[in-house]
């Protein structure tokens, strides 16, 4: 999935070796951790995300048992533990956001540059902030005994799912509380918390197998699990098929949602449990 321009450079950093040449041309052994560190300072190169990634790691469902997970067929729905998890779940969304632009010449640029931000976004993200909680869910293929491949190779899905507190006076997100249009007496009282829902795709090889399915599951009890009472997603007009999924789980369009929506074209849907 991922370029082999992304994987590990086997060339050696210069850095490295003005380094050894600096350590071998003093003999004496009290060579000070400050003076080391100053070196690497001034030599370093800037480091990307990307450096520190290995992209030959191997996939290892074992070390994640103690996380939720939701096992269907030959998947394993989870949160994303591992930094290539994430560039995966980054990468995954840029290839979904420009499969259908195989003519522009760009893409490839405009894709690397996407899963860059993604994964810094991502990674961010993931961080605990004060009243709200957001996770990136990922998709993996469950690994034959005896047979392991790396994360790259397993990733075939994600989403991202987070649980916010509805801001005073909202019923639901982004609502315009003073517009008069919202006015109703049959308006209940805000609920504490909400899950929203955001992101979702699938790989183009793992189409039509449940996946997308079987992670909105996961991720409408992972946002309940945490004390969301309500969950929410916003879909393109245009996106048929998309509704039509969410409204088989039981998602149902905000009609109050609408008219703020109608200028980007998008439906707020909401599924209670």
């Amino acid at each position: 999935m991922i370029p082999a321009c992304y994987g590990p450079r086997k060339t050696p950093n210069p850095w490295i070796i003005k380094l050894n040449r600096t350590m071998n041309s003093r003999s004496s052994p009290d060579i000070k951790k400050q003076e080391l560190s100053l070196h690497l300072q001034k030599d370093l190169p800037q480091i990307t995300s990307q450096t520190h990634l290995q992209f030959d790691r191997k996939q290892a469902d074992q070390l994640f048992v103690q996380y939720k997970k939701h096992d269907f067929g030959q998947f394993v729905a989870r949160e994303a533990v591992l930094d290539e998890e994430y560039w995966t779940a980054a990468w995954l969304r840029a290839e979904t956001h420009w499969e259908n632009r195989t003519d522009d010449r760009f893409a490839d640029s405009y894709k690397k540059k996407f899963t860059e931000q993604e994964f810094n976004a991502l990674k961010r993200q993931s961080e605990t902030k004060l009243g709200q909680k957001s996770a990136c869910i990922v998709t993996v293929k469950k690994e034959p005994r005896n047979e392991r491949h790396t994360v790259l190779k397993s990733v075939v899905g994600t989403l991202d799912v987070s649980i916010r507190p509805f801001l005073h006076g909202e019923t639901f997100p982004g609502e315009k509380v003073k517009a008069p249009i919202f006015h109703s007496t049959e308006r209940k009282e805000p609920k504490s918390q909400y899950g929203y829902i955001a992101n979702l795709c699938v790989a183009k090889s793992a189409r039509r197998q449940g996946i997308a399915r079987n992670m909105l599951h996961f991720a409408i009890n992972f946002a309940v699990s945490d004390g969301a009472e309500q969950v929410y997603v916003h879909v393109h007009r245009n996106n048929i098929a998309a509704q039509e999924l969410y409204q088989k789980i039981g998602f149902k369009v905000v009609d109050l949602a609408s008219p703020q929506l109608s200028r980007d074209k998008m439906y707020l849907l909401c599924y209670i449990p």
